[in-house]
């Protein structure tokens, strides 16, 4: 790309990107955002934020996945993550048919690798792989859940800026499909575990593009300046070094971009650049793969407009395979790694309202501040990202005219905010249960003991049923793991 930052010669314009207000923090700081807008019902729900079976009954009542929210409130208290299974397996089958079919027209394969950083359990590591998913893992404890879960060692992918000794061991024993290296420490160090072991193993080679995602700085991975990776011009020397060892397999590159990306322009450039190093690479032997990663955003208020998963894999597919024909190449096989994609749209969270409290802003207008039994211990996006979300009136429908609102945290720290902006029914109360909608991705994998608030529990729903699939945690919990706590024999704080 010219230093103008105008895109290379023959290439598309970035005009393509989706819009978005939840992929960076607001750039306004008006009591109202230039995207909210008054909605004429305060109780509809968006589809494009919400799982395909929340719906109210004739009540009002939300139901998620069969199961009345009361109900879930009742059995399990809240705050409470909500996982609603078919909705995690219909977007894990429809990104795999994506992938699949746009490398196809090019006479190549895609695997597909569900990114478990986004979310990770053992049942969730099932569900998955059932629908034909690799798993992508990127510490040893995620490791560890995969393959306590029964997933395959052979379609795992490792990742990691700070694989231990320890954690490559682990992986290499397993028999991990393929290990991504991010570092010249990392590639001697897992050459000596090979060798130690008398192993083999294939591996992949992380390079930053210097592709800008647009999003939130933080979530922007392959710019040269950040702990990820080579940089291009560092990555052949990198692979020469690989291919000289008898352990170690160079199987591909692997860049990532980003997260929480809309539209596929960033993502084509970055395939342009990769595809010329590829190329280039190609001169020491066969490289069968290309993984490109994940970072495909997701609707978190009414206002986003994420790319159909459908048009992202096959202009990505398209622009490795042009850039491919430019350079006389055969094409490789094509790997990605969708996590939020998979299962951001299948979470809600349930919270219960504790207090109300309207407060008058110097522009006129009153905003309702609605404080919750959670907040940033459950979902620290918002503190962190200034990431947005929606919310609703899960309990009951209101007719109540629609109030300028901002839903908070119980923690002591004014920016536990879990909702910045939304309008809700003006007659919330004491009681009530908010949903958070899209929430399956990085909350729960986010979330922390601030102020010594136990974790919730995660709910799998399904067909009517409801089953606890991660154990919440519970005061007991936290006491037992301080050491100045005398416990009686039988464990009790």
């Amino acid at each position: 790309m010219p230093a103008d930052g105008s895109p290379r010669p023959g290439a598309e314009a970035s005009t393509d990107w989706s819009h978005s207000v939840s992929a960076a923090p607001p750039s306004s700081s008006t009591a109202v955002p230039s995207w909210l807008e008054a909605p004429a019902d305060a109780n509809a729900l968006v589809p494009s934020v919400w799982p395909a079976s929340a719906v109210r009954d004739r009540h009002g009542l939300l139901e998620v996945g069969g199961v009345p929210v009361t109900e879930l409130r009742e059995r399990f208290g809240t705050p409470l993550y909500v996982l609603d299974e078919d909705e995690v397996r219909a977007h894990a089958r429809r990104a795999l048919d994506a992938f699949r079919a746009a490398a196809g027209l090019h006479g190549v394969q895609a695997r597909v690798y569900y990114a478990g950083k986004a979310f990770l359990s053992t049942e969730v590591v099932r569900w998955v792989a059932e629908e034909g998913l690799a798993i992508d893992v990127c510490t040893g404890g995620e490791l560890a859940v995969a393959l306590a879960a029964g997933a395959d060692p052979a379609r795992l992918g490792f990742h990691g800026n700070n694989k231990s000794v320890p954690e490559l061991e682990r992986a290499v024993s397993a028999g991990v499909g393929s290990i991504v290296i991010d570092s010249w420490i990392e590639l001697e160090r897992l050459a000596a575990i090979v060798e130690r072991l008398d192993a083999t193993q294939a591996v992949l080679v992380r390079v930053n593009s210097g592709v800008h995602a647009e999003t939130h700085d933080f979530l922007a991975t392959a710019h040269e300046d950040q702990k990820f990776g080579f940089t291009l011009e560092d990555a052949p020397a990198a692979v020469e070094r690989i291919r000289e060892l008898d352990g170690l397999v160079f199987v591909g590159l692997h860049c990532h971009i980003g997260s929480q990306i809309f539209g596929s322009a960033g993502f084509r450039e970055s395939a342009a650049r990769v595809v010329e190093l590829h190329a280039a690479l190609l001169e020491g032997g066969d490289i069968p793969v290309l993984n490109l990663g994940g970072g495909f955003g997701i609707a978190y208020t009414s206002a986003d407009d994420p790319t159909p998963i459908e048009v992202l894999a096959q202009g990505i597919a398209d622009a490795v395979a042009q850039e491919c024909a430019v350079r006389g190449i055969p094409i490789p096989n094509l790997a990605f790694e969708p996590g939020r994609a998979i299962v951001g749209q299948a979470g809600v969270t349930l919270y219960e309202v504790g207090t109300t409290k309207p407060v008058h802003l110097d522009d006129g207008l009153t905003r309702l501040y609605v404080s919750v039994d959670g907040g940033m211990s459950d979902n620290p996006r918002p503190a962190l990202y200034g990431a947005q979300y929606s919310a609703r009136i899960a309990s009951r429908e209101s007719d109540a005219e629609p109030a300028l609102a901002r839903v908070v945290g119980k923690h002591c720290e004014s920016g536990d905010i879990v909702v910045d902006a939304e309008y809700l029914p003006g007659d919330i109360a004491p009681g009530d249960l908010l949903a958070v909608p899209a929430t399956g991705a990085y909350c729960f994998a986010l979330s922390s003991n601030y102020n010594y608030v136990p974790r919730p529990p995660v709910v799998a729903v399904r067909g009517g049923t409801a089953r606890v699939i991660v154990r919440g945690e519970t005061i007991h919990d936290l006491l037992a793991r301080d050491a100045g706590v005398e416990t009686s024999e039988e464990g009790n704080a």
